[in-house]
């Protein structure tokens, strides 16, 4: 049952953050634009502005800059999420006499897992995004981030490894938020539906 869960968290999630890895490229790209120095923003005017100019400019593979670190990421938090909430609903049913399955019993092992998966997929966010944003040098025409263990390396060797967990609390609180969110509305919807039969 765990293994299997790692196995459908994993796949669903790498599956997930393929499909959608043209529009969070156009994302990362847009909010990152008005961050740069003049002379080297691209003056994004909108969504349809930035998937026709990536596509006319840097042509339909630049969609999937950063794919790998993206779809890893996903199949990481598909993993943390899934895998391990029954793991600290049992443990804070123990540690903490929580009814299992309550609310609060939700909430704590959800906010848990947020934290576990935000620890352990937090690199891997900011390797794609940065890869993601990249520019060609300008005098050899090449990306300075060719994959995901590559960014990892020059990031952590250039700034330090800490750099990777630059905007850390707000990740979290991102993650952790939609973690506890989806987690409860699935809980709801299960004592709902057992309330019906």
């Amino acid at each position: 049952d765990f293994g299997g869960r790692v196995v459908v968290g994993a796949a669903t999630g790498a599956t997930a953050a393929l499909i959608s890895c043209p529009m969070e490229v156009a994302t990362v790209r847009m909010s990152n634009d008005a961050t740069l120095p003049l002379a080297e923003r691209r003056n994004y005017t909108g969504v349809f502005d930035v998937v026709k100019r990536i596509n006319a400019e840097e042509g339909v593979k630049a969609f999937w800059r950063g794919a790998t670190p993206f779809a890893q990421r996903a199949a990481l938090v598909g993993v943390f999420q899934v895998a391990t909430l029954d793991q600290f609903k049992e443990l804070y049913a123990k540690q903490l006499n929580q009814k299992k399955n309550s609310i609060s019993n939700v909430f704590c092992a959800a906010m848990t897992s947020g934290l576990i998966y935000s620890i352990a997929t937090m690199p891997l966010e900011a390797s794609k995004n940065r890869m993601a944003i990249q520019k060609p040098d300008a005098v050899t025409g090449k990306l300075p981030y060719t994959g995901t263990i590559q960014t990892l390396r020059a990031v952590s060797a250039n700034e330090g490894f800490m750099a990777l967990y630059n905007g850390f609390l707000p990740y979290y609180m991102r993650c952790g938020g939609h973690t506890v969110s989806m987690f409860i509305i699935v809980q709801i919807l299960r004592d709902n539906y057992k309330s019906m039969q």
